[in-house]
């Protein structure tokens, strides 16, 4: 988990309930938000930075599968956990097919809903963690794949490996002794300008014509790459 503050948005129109939820989460180590509508939990959805996202499904002015959706559709892709008082699957199969994580029926216990709040962000977290994008250089690193503006590039187990860890550090300088150690191994005894060879490499596949490049060199230190 990370070791900044969790933030979470509750859009819940029982406000006993979301107050209870807000409660909990607080006392957890979350900062919450609550929303009473869908069309102020849409707002703060798609104005916010949220960990988690709760939604009701009935809510008045826009309901729970309309906000889920719309969200979705703004490219926000925080975990979304759906709550119902309905029986049935017919809910369930909606808020999936509209964008939902994961589906949770009421009265729930309070032990239930943190165990699903936690399995969604340790699974958001995981799927985070293997994904790096730059601009529109996008890498996977879970498939060890890596597409330029939606269209793939074909790299060599090195050349994504060492794409794949300056990546993972975008804006920080990272020297060439650490490249070697990570990338190279630490058993690693040959020529250390083996890196400024895979660099050019990995320049004549993902540099932009008339662009400045991606990978920088930081004389004497080594490398790392520049942010939008």
């Amino acid at each position: 988990m990370s070791n900044t503050q969790r933030q979470a948005l509750i859009v819940e129109d029982d406000h006993a309930l979301a107050l209870t939820i807000a409660e909990l989460l607080t006392s957890e180590g979350y900062k919450t938000e609550t929303r009473f509508d869908g069309d102020s939990g849409y707002q703060a959805a798609i104005t916010g930075s949220f960990d988690i996202i709760i939604l009701d499904v009935m809510l008045p002015k826009r309901n729970g599968f309309k906000v889920c959706q719309d969200i979705r559709d703004m490219g926000i892709d925080s975990p979304l956990l759906m709550l119902t008082a309905k029986d049935g699957d017919l809910d369930e199969i909606e808020g999936l097919e509209a964008g939902a994580d994961d589906f949770l029926r009421k009265p729930f216990e309070r032990a239930k809903l943190l165990a699903h709040i936690n399995a969604l962000i340790r699974r958001y977290d995981r799927h985070s963690r293997s994904q790096f994008s730059v601009g529109e250089l996008h890498i996977n690193a879970a498939q060890r794949s890596a597409e330029l503006n939606g269209v793939g590039l074909s790299l060599t187990p090195r050349e994504f490996s060492l794409l794949e860890f300056l990546m993972s550090r975008p804006g920080v300088t990272v020297a060439k002794s650490e490249i070697l150690h990570a990338v190279w191994g630490e058993d690693f005894d040959g020529d250390p300008n083996i890196i400024e060879v895979y660099v050019g490499y990995l320049r004549r596949k993902i540099d932009q014509p008339g662009q400045e490049s991606l990978i920088q060199t930081v004389r004497g230190i080594g490398y790392n790459v520049r942010t939008p």
